[in-house]
């Protein structure tokens, strides 16, 4: 199944030199990491308050404990692996082929699997700090405090993800948008491009292939010169990297 699909993706990478992969929530449900807007997604169940709602800011401001109820139990997969995808992403990076995962995804997968250049547009559940002092905290300790994660010095701790009313980290577009303008090959993948400003940074490619790899139609119309219907895990991992 998807031979054609997968010989065609196969030519286009073997001709790249300098590909970015731009993946989101598609990428780590191979994983057993849940999407958000799937049929089954965190999105369509049913919640005291919407995940919308309680992933925001003021939410998080006005009702920490509600937040980090659902945080903890929904968005803090700690004990997922990567999967076929980001493995074969990191070992395009090794070999010299892909320059750039930028991703949407708050995981920390592809940096488990290997990947060294990873934009995190959202942010990383691995990065929590202190909103009093500044003092950093892994995920382990978040997921496993009681109510809401306190520092040492009384100050409530936040994660390092950004929730909605927040802008994206400046220094990580810059490097994002940078990394897409500069390659020869974008390849999209688990997302269906609905949030931005994320899904607009893939505008600023202007190279040879654009790949689409996602399971369903993106809400975003992308002139690709490849576009696969299947998950992205058992594609790539019928890549071979020469």
């Amino acid at each position: 199944m998807y031979e054609k699909e997968t010989e065609k993706l196969q030519e286009i990478i073997d001709d790249s030199s300098r590909i970015v992969f731009f993946g989101g929530a598609g990428v780590s449900t191979e994983s057993g990491i849940p999407d958000f807007r799937s049929a089954d997604g965190i999105y369509h169940q049913k919640y005291k308050y919407s995940p919308e709602q309680v992933v925001s800011h003021s939410f998080f401001m006005q009702y920490p404990e509600a937040f980090y109820e659902f945080y903890k139990e929904k968005m803090m997969i700690t004990d997922a692996k990567p999967n076929p995808a980001h493995y074969k992403l990191a070992e395009l990076e090794q070999a010299g082929r892909l320059a750039a995962v930028v991703t949407q995804n708050i995981d920390g997968l592809h940096q488990a699997a290997g990947s060294r250049t990873v934009y995190e547009l959202h942010g990383s559940i691995h990065r929590n700090y202190c909103m009093k002092c500044g003092r950093f905290y892994d995920a382990d300790y978040v997921k496993h405090s009681s109510g809401i994660p306190r520092c040492e010095c009384g100050g409530m701790i936040k994660p390092d993800v950004v929730l909605y009313e927040e802008g994206l980290d400046s220094k990580t577009i810059r490097g994002a948008v940078e990394a897409i303008a500069a390659a020869d090959t974008l390849i999209i993948g688990g997302t269906s491009l609905v949030v931005y400003p994320a899904a607009g940074f893939i505008d600023y490619f202007s190279g040879r292939h654009l790949v689409v790899i996602n399971k369903s139609e993106t809400a975003k119309t992308v002139q690709a010169e490849l576009s696969i219907a299947a998950p992205i895990g058992e594609i790539f991992s019928k890549i071979k990297v020469v």
